[in-house]
């Protein structure tokens, strides 16, 4: 909806941080679209208690409905789906990718219990999030306003709206960078880290510490694929992720600093911090190299893959996705057993597996046995050496013959 299109009688549910953008909206959507009322929406998926004192004083001062809405519950099961498809996309987790469509659907719910005729979100036109959130919101029959994208919003413009209306919006160094944070990753951009050439200073961190700390070990127990407990002591999703995220950062586990290739083809400079996610993810890989066999786990890396790249998409719903679920959850049912991780200068890496469901022989794999089991012994591998490579050295045969005939 533009503002000539709008009615001037009506409701809109607005996706509410707080934060510049947002604020930002709130007049717009009353002047610029004419919508009647403007339902803040805040849906928690673990931010920092800040954000949403930040949230409610925003709100107030702006005049605005306010809903919080607690979402963690729901994000969490999420996550530790993406733990069970080894999900990174370009090395990154997908904590902000795999919010963005429990937040859709949070304001939806918000937008039917209130009567609201439009959905909007503050994303300009460059992110992913806008599709994100409007993948979830165009299977309606809500309008889809996008204010800041709409309009061509800048920052420098939004700043001196802001302190023209004396809109109640945060400035100065606070405000240098654009954060997102939830329980699964916190990204930090913008500023001086556009600059690809930029060595960040170690202040943007908040979750991860320089690594300096003695090593620690975790021990991280999996049932279907799914971690259940930590050190032996079973946890729900929620704080299994509070947990580890304070333990491995505390050891400065889980940064990256990566050039991000955009849905819309754009690159950018992205920082994360993903402590617990980097824990679990490697933990939960390592235990699928001790159950699944070899053909398994090279057509699950293909399969992963997919369900990570539609993941970033915010297509998580896609019946594409439903599909390669299938093929996961019929992986997951043997991985089930603990693993135990070392925390190490800033590193997490797995030290020892154990598992029912092991494809593994001890006996066969020893050097100190003669044989394999089976009646398999060591004089019968003696046949499959002379045939390995038979292919290949008869391929390299005919092409050296081919070359003598050239050259005569």
């Amino acid at each position: 909806m533009t503002a000539s299109e709008s009615t001037g009688t009506d409701r809109v549910a607005l996706a509410f941080s707080g934060g510049l953008d947002t604020t930002v909206c709130v007049p717009l959507l009353e002047d610029e679209y004419g919508y009647d009322q403007v339902i803040g929406v805040t849906v928690d998926v673990g931010q920092p208690e800040a954000e949403f004192a930040e949230a409610r004083e925003t709100a107030e001062a702006l005049d605005v409905e306010h809903h919080v809405v607690d979402a963690r519950a729901e994000f969490a099961d999420l996550c530790l789906r993406s733990v069970q498809a080894n999900a990174t996309y370009q090395g990154y987790p997908l904590g902000t990718a795999l919010a963005r469509p429990i937040i859709a659907t949070a304001i939806r719910e918000v937008a039917d219990a209130e009567d609201c005729v439009a959905l909007a979100h503050g994303c300009t036109g460059k992110g992913n999030d806008q599709l994100r959130f409007e993948a979830v919101w165009r299977d309606t029959d809500y309008e889809v306003v996008a204010p800041v994208r709409e309009l061509g919003l800048t920052r420098e413009w939004e700043n001196d709206y802001a302190a023209e209306r004396g809109l109640p919006v945060e400035g100065g160094a606070a405000g240098r960078y654009s954060i997102d944070a939830n329980l699964w990753s916190r990204s930090i951009e913008g500023s001086e880290l556009e600059d690809p050439a930029t060595v960040p200073e170690d202040d943007i961190y908040e979750w991860t510490a320089s690594p300096g700390r003695e090593p620690e070990l975790l021990e991280l127990t999996f049932e279907d694929g799914e971690p259940v407990a930590l050190d032996g002591d079973p946890m729900d999703p929620v704080e299994l992720v509070e947990t580890v995220n304070e333990i491995a950062g505390a050891h400065g586990v889980g940064r990256t600093d990566m050039m991000e290739d955009r849905m819309l083809g754009l690159k950018v400079r992205e920082n994360y911090e993903h402590p617990a996610a980097t824990v679990l993810l490697t933990a939960h890989e390592a235990l699928e190299q001790l159950v699944l066999t070899y053909e398994e786990r090279a057509f699950k890396s293909q399969v992963d893959q997919q369900w990570a790249h539609k993941a970033y998409q915010g297509l998580i719903d896609a019946p594409f996705v439903e599909a390669l679920e299938a093929f996961l959850g019929s992986t997951q049912e043997r991985v089930t057993g603990t693993v135990t991780v070392k925390l190490e200068g800033g590193g997490c890496r797995p030290v020892a597996r154990e598992s029912a469901y092991a494809v593994y022989s001890e006996r066969a794999a020893s050097f100190n046995e003669e044989d394999v089991g089976g009646g398999i012994t060591q004089e019968d591998a003696t046949g499959v050496a002379k045939y390995h490579g038979f292919q290949s050295r008869l391929a390299n045969s005919a092409i050296e013959r081919g070359r003598d005939r050239d050259t005569e």
